[in-house]
């Protein structure tokens, strides 16, 4: 009888697995292309003056920093190109307490010619916050109808204001994603994973919502916006979700890049990894709500896709125990050989990794070392050891 419910809490566990990482991705492809979207039309403005720009709803662009001298000029003036009428346009740099030359680069940068007819504001806080203490302060003072939120460095194409705008006319909808890009990656696993996570979005689109964002741009009505707390960690997945658990829809648009100048290494992408988990873990708890049968396509992707994220490393656990304790089953022992080459083929391509450089490889280890990072995070926000507070990876 114990032998019979622990092949049974095996099968099950492989079986979540599988459709963690195989099914849920398929049966989103399929049912995008028997639900397509609508797109937005495409806008084209050429900075000209438009009778359009008459009734365009105004936009606060908020870009929280910390320690970003190297980005921020490269920044302000990619904002400033942004093709959107300049009086519908307010552009709020927000330092939180940077100890560098941030401050100091910004206000020069703004002086300059291409600058000059966009309003720019550069707030200097003395004292380092944390990121959502601090949007919490500057979302105080913004007034406009829609407020976008963007980091750093990452750079926004120069239409992402009309199509962001185009997607808004529809009246449900309450936050509007882009596309994130890595212009360079030292990690060919990390960028084939975002490649991954924008095909998902798209067709999680197809479900009535995406679920979350991402912190390089995103944008949501103002005055759908609630404090967030401060400990807050992934607050680019748990703002936009608390407004979709308003009844407003998570629109995602794949013609509105964010590209990522920042590289990555499999270092700095770990200890990234590891902090991402520990929010994983906080918005499952906080907004557990949205597994609530009543949110419907959203509580079904919540599930297949952030909920069985959480669970992973512990079906992988049971799969792995449960098949060295009924490995004198033929099915069991190859399921426990296959496991043992999958883990040894990633701890190899992680600790060599110019060696063991084959694709498969490098995806294997990328898979494997997300799931541990998940394993490790969930552990430490469970244990009290992560906060709100900014974390720099890539120095």
């Amino acid at each position: 009888m114990i032998e019979l419910v622990l092949i049974m809490v095996c099968v099950v566990s492989g079986l979540l697995i599988i459709y963690h990482h195989v099914g849920y991705p398929l049966l989103l492809k399929w049912y995008s292309r028997t639900h397509p979207i609508t797109p937005c039309k495409s806008v084209l403005r050429g900075y000209r003056d438009i009778r359009a720009d008459r009734v365009r709803p105004s936009i606060t662009i908020v870009v929280p920093a910390y320690n970003e001298e190297r980005w921020i000029s490269d920044k302000i003036r990619n904002l400033a190109s942004l093709d959107y009428p300049r009086s519908q346009l307010k552009i709020i740099i927000a330092c939180d307490g940077c100890t560098d030359k941030t401050v100091e680069i910004a206000q020069d940068t703004i002086q300059e010619a291409i600058c000059c007819d966009t309003h720019f504001e550069v707030l200097d806080f003395a004292e380092n916050r944390g990121k959502v203490a601090m949007i919490n302060h500057v979302m105080l003072s913004v007034s406009s109808d829609i407020t976008a939120l963007s980091d750093v460095s990452a750079l926004i194409s120069i239409d992402a204001l009309l199509i962001a705008e185009q997607n808004f006319r529809n009246p449900k909808v309450g936050v509007v994603n882009s596309r994130y890009h890595l212009l360079d990656s030292n990690n060919a696993g990390e960028a084939k994973y975002w490649h991954y996570q924008s095909q998902l979005k798209q067709n999680e689109a197809s479900l009535g919502s995406t679920l979350g964002a991402h912190g390089a741009l995103y944008f949501f009505r103002t005055h759908l916006f609630a404090p967030l707390p401060t400990n807050t960690i992934n607050d680019d997945f748990i703002l936009p979700m608390e407004i979709v658990k308003q009844g407003y829809q998570a629109a995602y648009e794949s013609r509105m890049m964010a590209i990522e100048l920042e590289a990555t290494n499999e270092s700095s992408d770990f200890k990234r990894r590891l902090r991402i988990s520990a929010g994983n873990m906080q918005q499952a708890i906080r907004l557990a709500g949205l597994f609530s049968p009543k949110y419907k396509g959203v509580a079904f992707a919540f599930i297949s896709g952030k909920g069985l994220r959480l669970m992973m490393p512990y079906l992988m656990i049971i799969c792995l125990v449960g098949s060295i304790v009924l490995m004198d089953n033929p099915l069991f022992f190859a399921a426990l050989v296959a496991q043992i080459v999958i883990y040894v083929l990633a701890m190899l391509g992680f600790l060599f990794p110019h060696i063991f450089n084959y694709k498969i490889c490098r995806l294997i280890t990328y898979l494997v070392a997300g799931h541990y990072a998940n394993f490790i995070g969930g552990l430490r926000y469970l244990l009290g050891l992560e906060s709100g507070r900014w974390t720099r990876v890539n120095r």
